[in-house]
């Protein structure tokens, strides 16, 4: 019975361990990342095709999912605020669920799902056809002409996400709540112009978008970079990355939203 509490305590003591020594290696590896940015600076269309692998390519999914999203707002806001005599607040409500929450956190979930797991997808098979190690031997430093490049894109790349996703789900909800359900224009907009501040609504926004896109990029881009070489390593690390980007995505939203708009 005791041996049995020890071997617990000996597994729980070597997955903390790991852990930690997984953090170690994560911001040593972030410090060697930042700071490679001035291997590629000569090398500017390595970044442009990032942005168009990482940004571009998720447009799609970002743009249809915000639309739809902005009109279920629509419609269900449109449903509760007409029992008051306020469904002209639509657009108010629409624009600050979209600027301050579900825009960034809606479109890093997305962007986790779908460039995140194919980053690490691609450093990690990268990694397991010895790409990275050949790299290496002809003195090219992979983390300047590989990892560096696609960090950057989708720093640069999840507001840009954010910004259309949001945009997007407002003319959804204008679909809906003006052209479908007969919200008067003016009122619509009003309400929206009315509420919406410039630094504390859309700014905040974008400052969640950045954070979210800096730490979802640096999971994606470590997970491949430390992957067990094989096929097993690389799904693995594919399904560590949405899982841990995800976690920290919803856990880093409640706190910059306290810091934001609470009391912290």
């Amino acid at each position: 019975m005791s041996t049995g509490i020890l071997d617990r305590v000996a597994q729980l003591g070597r997955f903390g361990l790991d852990q930690i020594q997984s953090i170690g290696r994560a911001g040593v590896f972030l410090i060697l990342a930042i700071f490679s940015r001035a291997g590629f600076s000569n090398r500017f269309s390595l970044l442009i095709q990032q942005l168009y692998s990482v940004g571009v390519m998720s447009l799609i999914i970002v743009t249809v999912s915000g639309l739809f999203i902005g009109m279920v707002l629509a419609l269900q806001g449109y449903n509760i605020l007409i029992r008051y005599g306020s469904e002209d607040a639509v657009g108010q409500m629409v624009a600050l669920s979209l600027l301050r929450e579900l825009g960034p956190v809606v479109t890093a979930l997305l962007f986790a799902g779908r460039a995140g797991s194919a980053l690490t997808a691609e450093i990690g098979l990268m990694k397991t056809t010895e790409q990275l190690s050949s790299m290496e031997m002809i003195g090219v430093d992979p983390l300047k002409r590989v990892i560096a490049p696609r960090f950057w894109a989708g720093v640069i790349s999840m507001p840009l996400l954010a910004a259309i996703f949001s945009l997007v789900g407002i003319l959804g909800a204008v679909m809906v709540g003006v052209d479908w359900l007969g919200i008067y224009e003016g009122s619509f907009w009003a309400s929206m112009q009315a509420s919406v501040n410039l630094v504390a609504d859309i700014g905040n926004g974008l400052i969640k978008s950045l954070v979210f896109g800096f730490v979802v990029t640096w999971i994606a881009v470590f997970q491949g970079y430390d992957a067990i070489p094989t096929s097993e390593g690389v799904s693995r690390a594919t399904t560590r990355t949405v899982v841990y980007s995800s976690l920290a995505i919803l856990g880093l939203d409640f706190i910059l939203t306290a810091v934001m708009f609470g009391e912290l």
